[in-house]
């Protein structure tokens, strides 16, 4: 049986209060991690107001900087509310947008350094584009401060491999809070306030509750009903999370799946976001392609590698990596133009850093 809300805010202020370490909340703007952050507004926006100043709440989400456009901008304004929310209210809120390091992000190795589109063998992206900025941040936390509990929007019965996440998480010698298994994050403990959850359960927490911070719960439940399957992409901070390869919203350049569900039925369900469309073409042309004709054999360094007597593919061609920046400034383009019209003129799929460092 699911835990009540009530019982699960109580249990969050005593957690709150009974040390000085503090919190990290990982929020990807989807359901599960809305209802957590959500619970957890609550529980401190109820404390008296000397009590609720007791230590800092750092609210993380990680922007791949290749997100669905849609969600991306989504997460922008809440985190944005956030901010505003929590120093009208006094609370000790602090919301964090991380990004992948100049080096770590995916044009810059897809183009830049020839890296193939990601594929299960050989899936780089992962690391690079989402723990890698959430470690750093938790690790460096969890460091100056001795300790830092983190605070996940997990709930079993979500998948088999979701659920066997979860396991790891158990034989607290805490109550309510286990060790995280990375060896990076050593330091810190795990608290998953929604556990026992249902997805319905979730959804009739955060349609029947209003957001704490000012963002609209049926605008997300509208961007949810615009796609499916039911699922999402969660936030990422070590590789034992399960990652966005068969998630609702994850990147638009995801290659570990045949085809980019989501967007596909935001475009097809909601004329308004047929701004998407040159995206989805430019991914199912460009990226999810047999490309080891692309591709040298000869890697950055100058080396061959040999397997089984025959020479391996390395990264893609000068060629293929100049066709593909044409091509993806191009969309940028078509996708400005396009959103215009629905006063979304500002999406950014390549920055100018990115440009400079390629």
């Amino acid at each position: 049986m699911a835990t009540a809300p009530e019982n699960i805010i109580r249990e969050i202020q005593e957690l709150y209060l009974s040390d000085s370490l503090p919190w990290i909340i990982g929020y990807s703007g989807g359901k599960d991690s809305t209802a957590s952050l959500q619970l957890i507004w609550t529980a401190i926006a109820e404390l008296p107001e000397e009590r609720r100043r007791f230590k800092p709440i750092h609210v993380i989400s990680t922007d791949t900087l290749v997100e669905n456009p849609v969600i991306a901008l989504w997460v922008e304004l809440s985190l944005k509310q956030m901010h505003l929310a929590a120093h009208r209210l006094g609370l000790p809120i602090r919301p964090h947008r991380l990004t992948p390091s100049l080096e770590n992000r995916f044009w810059v190795n897809l183009i830049g350094k020839g890296y193939p589109a990601p594929r299960p063998k050989f899936r780089w992206c992962t690391d690079r584009l989402k723990i890698s900025a959430s470690t750093k941040f938790i690790q460096e936390l969890s460091e100056a401060n001795g300790e830092a509990i983190l605070v996940l929007g997990q709930r079993r019965g979500e998948s088999h491999a979701r659920d066997k996440v979860i396991d790891q998480y158990q034989s607290s010698t805490r109550d309510r809070l286990s060790r995280n298994k990375d060896p990076k994050l050593s330091r810190v403990w795990v608290y998953l306030p929604i556990e026992s959850w249902s997805s319905d359960d979730v959804w009739e927490y955060i349609i029947q509750t209003p957001n704490p911070w000012g963002i609209s719960n049926q605008d997300l439940f509208d961007i949810y009903r615009g796609a499916t399957p039911d699922a999402e992409c969660p936030i990422v901070v070590d590789k034992s999370t399960p990652s966005c390869g068969d998630s609702r919203f994850g990147c638009y350049v995801c290659t570990m799946v045949t085809q980019d569900k989501s967007m596909a039925a935001m475009i097809q369900n909601d004329a308004a976001k047929a701004w998407m469309q040159p995206i989805m073409d430019f991914r199912d042309r460009y990226l999810a392609v047999d490309d080891r004709a692309m591709r040298d054999f000869r890697r950055m360094n100058g080396k061959l590698i040999v397997l089984n007597d025959r020479l391996v593919h390395g990264p893609y061609s000068q060629e293929r990596r100049a066709e593909l920046l044409r091509e993806l400034l191009k969309t940028q383009k078509q996708v400005r133009i396009a959103g215009k019209a629905e006063g979304i003129d500002s999406v950014e799929l390549i920055g100018l850093d990115e440009l400079q460092e390629i």
